[in-house]
């Protein structure tokens, strides 16, 4: 068998019957795995994805104080921007592009740092990049952890249900799943550690992590609304609050990005026909995550490839180039209008000839 379709911890409703088609739970089904995934009592292997959830409903208490007691349209428009433009923007550069693919490189640890750090953290380097890999190598077949076909929800609780290491890799497989964590900094439990934990990173490295990065965050983002506003609890909390709304808005994508399940590619947009993925233009302006062109080419730095499809991912790898903070990069534009684009245009035109010729007989 394949690394990938043994890395993540099966559910346990599996990922296939025994004519190896897809397993599509039942919503109690997946309530219940949810729920066991999440015991720590149960099993302190679930640690991390319990952790993951507990982050999230820690955002609440944000939201609530600038709903109810600091709500301001500027503050809205302000948790907007961030929530949707830079959360969504930053979770391509950062969780898609770089930990998963590795589509660029860094000039050195600085650049990747501030990179990594570079808005509230909400999500965890490891639940992100193994399972994307899995998804890559299994899109819309059993064993993709969130397969639109099996539904909104198999989707939504994804991140705990499909998506953790398995817990039970041999010492080899361990490093070799280690290797594709390397370049991102995640600083990898020895093999022993793995054994007790369930997991590449350490408990200890997770909530230290994430507390630096939340009092950081929340501090700047007061003092830059006492400054502005003169309310600088306010506007953090207003942005905190728009943090809950991304994290939890981003567990729906690949639902959305695939269809929901059904064949929504269109001719010209969608050149990907391997699997459902599909070109939208929300994701796409807003986060530069042209779905289906990167599903075509997953390892390039850009995925908007023709003249509407704003990618501010790629812009920030380019500014990040020009500054020296990225050594390389690669853009597989050229490929794409010559191998895709280009050949489209041709059949296109030669179809209306074809008809102009039709008509006029």
């Amino acid at each position: 068998m394949a690394l990938f379709d043994y890395v993540l911890e099966p559910p346990s409703y599996g990922w296939k019957d025994e004519q190896g088609n897809l397993v599509k739970p039942t919503p109690a089904m997946i309530l219940k795995e949810f729920s066991r995934r999440l015991n720590i009592f149960r099993c302190r292997k679930n640690w991390m994805t319990f952790t993951s959830w507990v982050q999230l409903f820690c955002l609440l208490p944000f939201l609530f104080v600038f709903l109810f007691y600091h709500f301001n349209w500027w503050f809205v428009a302000a948790g907007f921007v961030y929530s949707m433009i830079l959360m969504g923007t930053h979770g391509t550069i950062w969780y898609h592009r770089y930990c998963t693919h590795g589509a660029y490189t860094f000039k050195n640890k600085f650049w990747r740092f501030v990179t990594q750090h570079l808005v509230i953290k909400t999500v965890f380097e490891e639940i992100y990049a193994v399972s994307h890999h899995v998804h890559h190598a299994k899109s819309d077949e059993p064993g993709d952890p969130y397969n639109a076909s099996a539904g909104f929800l198999y989707c939504f609780l994804a991140d705990a249900n499909h998506q953790p290491i398995n817990r039970n890799l041999s010492e080899e497989d361990y490093n070799r799943v280690v290797n594709l964590m390397k370049h991102t900094g995640v600083t990898p439990n020895s093999y022993a550690q793995y054994k007790r934990w369930g997991s590449i990173d350490s408990p200890a490295r997770v909530l230290l992590s994430w507390a630096l990065n939340w009092g950081f965050w929340f501090g700047a983002f007061y003092l830059l609304g006492q400054f502005i506003f003169n309310d600088g609890i306010g506007f953090a909390c207003a942005l905190f609050g728009s943090a809950f709304v991304w994290t939890a808005g981003v567990r729906t994508f690949n639902y959305e990005g695939h269809g929901k399940g059904k064949d929504k590619r269109v001719d010209g947009v969608d050149h990907n026909r391997k699997d459902m993925s599909i070109n939208q233009i929300w994701p796409g302006y807003v986060a530069g995550e042209w779905h289906n062109n990167h599903h075509l080419y997953p390892a390039s730095a850009r995925s908007g490839f023709l003249p509407y499809q704003l990618d501010l991912a790629y812009c920030y790898v380019r500014l990040l180039s020009l500054i020296g903070g990225v050594d390389s990069y690669r853009d597989a534009k050229k490929q794409f209008l010559e191998n895709y684009h280009a050949p489209y245009l041709a059949q296109k035109k030669a179809n209306g000839k074809l008809k102009e010729e039709v008509v006029e007989a």
